[in-house]
């Protein structure tokens, strides 16, 4: 694992939250930059199936209009 140098408000907000969970600060920041991780990742495969849903949409509707026409008029 690499490591990272990183500066953080003076506020003590990580640590406090930290100390909470009976973590070290370094373990609750990595813990974090993981979740952040995961929350981007689900996002843009979400996005990624929006966008290929937008693009298939035309083509399902012309499908789904075929196939009601059958339904009305099996025969033609």
């Amino acid at each position: 694992m690499g490591a990272i140098s990183l500066k953080l408000p003076e506020d003590e907000t990580s640590g406090q939250c930290a100390e909470a969970l009976k973590l070290s600060r370094a373990e609750y920041i990595r813990r974090a930059i993981e979740r952040m991780n995961r929350e981007t990742r689900a996002r843009l495969r979400a996005e990624r199936i929006a966008q290929a849903s937008r693009r298939v949409r035309k083509e399902s509707l012309r499908v789904n209009a075929e196939f009601a026409r059958i339904e009305r008029d099996p025969d033609k």
